[in-house]
């Protein structure tokens, strides 16, 4: 029985998802590199538009799930316009005082902030559509990644999915214990935070020193070594990387001949 949630079942069972983990990560860095020579608005939001129709369409993540983890790029992106229209100098089309509002700024602003959006919500459905254990195993077989760093990088995943049902188990012992006020709610209760989180804090470092001293006595870094399950490097995935390198430069292509791609001289 899988001990999942469904929906994780669902996005781990989708098509994005099988697809292999280190191509989906190189493809994420070639977009993300390419856009940072893109500083015109409409390229990167004809790109965040078709990103989000592909994700949507391929990844089985609910929209609502997808909509919470934009979120905190949605306040830097916010952010990033915000500075760029009030501090960037240009032609002025609204001042007041020391506020002044340039199209230069409005225009790099928008670039930037729809740039933050687009890597960000490429982010989030990678990790959102890719196992950790699976990314870790492809990084080890197909990118190189030594034994002694892919161990341990799954043994630190491990410990922070289960960090949750620890830092629960603190807090429910600590109610246990707590002296309740009249209104039948514990009393000092910041006080009981900042000590469950520092045995939260010295129960991981003891399980990390445990887990080191376990994984060097089973002789940590030696090779060869197998793998319980593999993952496959299959002709889809080259056909995954063609189609969305081939969308972005398209796009990028289409852009340039409508005259609206910026190129980093736009900032000067």
């Amino acid at each position: 029985m899988s001990v999942l949630p469904a929906e994780s079942t669902r996005r781990l069972d989708s098509p994005l998802a099988r697809r292999n983990p280190t191509v989906k990560l190189a493809v994420l860095f070639v977009v993300s590199g390419a856009l940072l020579f893109v500083l015109d608005p409409v390229t990167p939001t004809v790109l965040y538009l078709a990103a989000v129709v592909a994700v949507v369409a391929s990844a089985r993540i609910p929209c609502r799930t997808l909509a919470r983890a934009q979120l905190p790029f949605v306040g830097f992106a916010f952010g990033v316009f915000v500075v760029n229209v009030l501090s960037r100098p240009g032609e002025v089309l609204w001042q007041e005082g020391i506020l002044r509002v340039t199209v230069e700024g409005i225009d790099i602003g928008a670039a930037l902030a729809m740039r933050t959006l687009l890597t960000g919500f490429l982010s989030v459905a990678f990790v959102l559509s890719t196992d950790g254990v699976a990314l870790m195993t492809s990084l080890h077989q197909q990118a190189g990644l030594s034994v002694r760093v892919t161990y341990a990088v799954l043994a630190g995943y491990r410990m922070l999915q289960q960090l949750g049902a620890e830092w629960s188990t603190i807090r429910h012992a600590q109610l246990v214990r707590a002296e309740y006020g009249r209104r039948g709610r514990p009393r000092r209760p910041v006080r009981r935070f900042g000590a469950a989180a520092f045995a939260l804090l010295v129960g991981s470092l003891r399980q990390a020193e445990r887990l080191s001293q376990s994984l060097e006595s089973r002789g940590l870094g030696l090779s060869p070594r197998t793998t319980w399950r593999p993952v496959v490097l299959a002709w889809a995935d080259a056909v995954f990387a063609a189609g969305i390198l081939a969308c972005l430069a398209l796009v990028l292509a289409t852009s340039a001949a409508a005259g609206v791609l910026e190129g980093p001289g736009g900032l000067f």
